[in-house]
């Protein structure tokens, strides 16, 4: 009875509670439907032809090689192609720049490229632009993780590329398809371009204008090369608008057309609005309380136990997102094969204090500070903030503008972050989060386990599926154990868009396929 009521006053500080269940829904308006037979969709969007999108925070930078921002990835994918694309429906990788392949050996893949492909800057992309492209690549750390796997690439004609691994590699075609292959032009390249102040590639928008701290905007490609998703709104806005009632007010008022970081709290309330349509489904991305593993006290496991035991999932996700999601004590997303919770620290406040006395760690004098960015992110803080208290460990919250947060992020410049990864697959999550290759990158906790890696890399070499799973779970319990990162709960993904608006749709990880937006009449 005492811990119930530890648990609701710690509520109560932060958020009224709401409930909310979650698996998949749409609200409002049904979402877009098709255009009639006989009727096209440039037919259907004679009355408009621009969108304004609003999202919660600026993009740190619009060169594809250069960041691990979510952000920077949805202007990405707008300005630029990849060899293969990660499909919204499947999570699996599927041809983009590519037309077709061959698998000769273990090590030794063979592409054919599409042809006729123009980057926005009228030249033709051809192989020796994936070569340089690959290349290019690996003078950035953000990149590192997806462009190690390659051994060597050779032009073998105009449209074909050879690419060779150490051994095999089970994850060669989701590389490919990360921004860190992203393909732009060698001319470019050798030019010294700036690729965050001119984004060419070769994608369905071309890059116009950024307003620092304001809006984004793009305008059509009309040379687009994928003619079955031609774009038809030809002017796309995207309005940075940090806050998130401000957002709902945004999309209500009809300043903006699509929302893409929903506020959780606002979300019953876009449903009851019937000029506006939502969509909420089961996403892969996981949030945490990160800690720096590279800083004491958080080097030690019984510290990062006690941390583990002493924070209630369930009630930061009702704080935090209104329970819109799925409360988890491994930072591992379970929706993945070989995923497992065993080895995980549950929520259990008399051996938080345990874990504590066993740490050895003097919490008299000790204050952590975490740093956070968003106004979920900062609830979910507060939650955490109360629950450290009550076993006697004071922590600071810190917020800051998104690039200040992932620039001291990624320098390890920090103690704790509230943040979130999310990945196609799971040897990429696990790669990204766990692998020492990927320090100063995805990798929050910077950990640098000789073992973790050598396990990472096996199951990355494994074809074999079920040895490979296999491989995962090992690897599952190995991060539960040590307690790495204190998981705290998977996020639905919800958007919210002006109901008129047709093409609508959005995959587990978040991906929405911009180009094929349209106004319905």
């Amino acid at each position: 009875m005492k811990n119930k009521s530890k648990k609701n006053r710690i509520i109560a500080l932060a958020l009224a509670v709401l409930s909310a269940a979650m698996i998949f829904t749409a609200c409002a308006k049904a979402n877009a439907e098709e255009p009639a037979d006989g009727e096209n969709v440039q037919d259907v969007n004679e009355k408009r032809d621009s969108i304004v999108i609003a999202v919660e925070s600026e993009p740190t930078t619009l060169n594809p090689y250069d960041h691990a921002a979510v952000v920077s990835g949805y202007m990405n994918q707008l300005t630029y192609n990849k060899l293969f694309r990660i499909d919204i429906d499947t999570l699996e990788p599927v041809p983009d720049l590519v037309e077709s392949y061959e698998n000769l050996d273990d090590s030794t893949w063979v592409f054919h490229l599409k042809q006729g492909v123009m980057f926005h800057n009228g030249e033709e992309m051809t192989a020796e632009d994936v070569k340089a492209s690959m290349e290019y690549a690996r003078n950035f750390v953000s990149s590192s993780k997806y462009t190690s796997f390659w051994m060597g690439i050779e032009v073998v004609d105009t449209y074909t590329v050879k690419i060779t691994t150490d051994g095999a590699y089970a994850l060669i075609l989701n590389d490919l398809a990360a921004n860190g292959n992203t393909i732009v032009p060698k001319s470019l390249i050798d030019a010294g371009n700036d690729f965050n102040e001119n984004p060419i590639g070769t994608g369905p928008y071309i890059f116009k204008e950024w307003v620092l701290g304001d809006s984004l905007t793009f305008v059509k490609n009309e040379n687009y090369f994928d003619k079955d998703h031609m774009p038809t709104i030809t002017d796309m806005t995207w309005r940075v608008i940090p806050e998130g009632s401000s957002r709902t007010i945004a999309l209500e008022t009809g300043e903006v057309d699509l929302v893409i970081d929903v506020e959780a709290n606002d979300y019953e309330r876009i449903c009851e609005n019937e000029d506006l349509a939502a969509v909420e489904i089961a996403g892969t991305r996981m949030n945490f309380f990160g800690i720096n593993t590279e800083k004491a006290p958080f080097d030690n496991i019984d510290f990062r136990r006690a941390l583990s035991a002493a924070i209630d999932r369930e009630a930061v996700l009702t704080v935090a997102v209104n329970g819109r999601g799925a409360a988890t004590y491994s930072p591992n997303p379970q929706v993945f094969p070989g995923a497992t919770e065993e080895g995980t620290v549950p929520y259990d406040p008399e051996a938080a204090k345990d874990y504590l006395e066993k740490s050895g760690v003097d919490t008299e004098n000790l204050i952590i500070t975490c740093i956070s960015y968003t106004d979920t992110t900062r609830r979910t803080a507060e939650v955490i903030q109360g629950y450290l208290n009550e076993i006697g460990v004071t922590m600071e919250i810190e917020s800051m503008d998104f690039a200040a947060y992932l620039s001291n992020m990624l320098d390890g410049n920090f103690e704790a972050v509230v943040g979130g990864y999310t990945s196609g697959d799971m040897l990429s999550y696990m790669k990204g989060l766990w692998h020492s290759s990927s320090i100063g990158a995805s990798n929050v906790p910077r950990i640098n386990d000789p073992e973790l890696d050598s396990l990472i890399d096996s199951a990355m070499a494994q074809l074999d599926t079920d040895a490979r799973t296999a491989a995962v779970e090992e690897i599952c319990r190995k991060v539960n154990e040590q307690c790495l990162m204190i998981s705290l709960y998977t996020s639905s993904v919800t958007r919210a868009y002006n109901a008129d608006l047709g093409g609508v749709a959005v995959g587990a990880n978040g991906t929405m396929l911009y180009q094929d937006l349209y106004w319905q009449e």
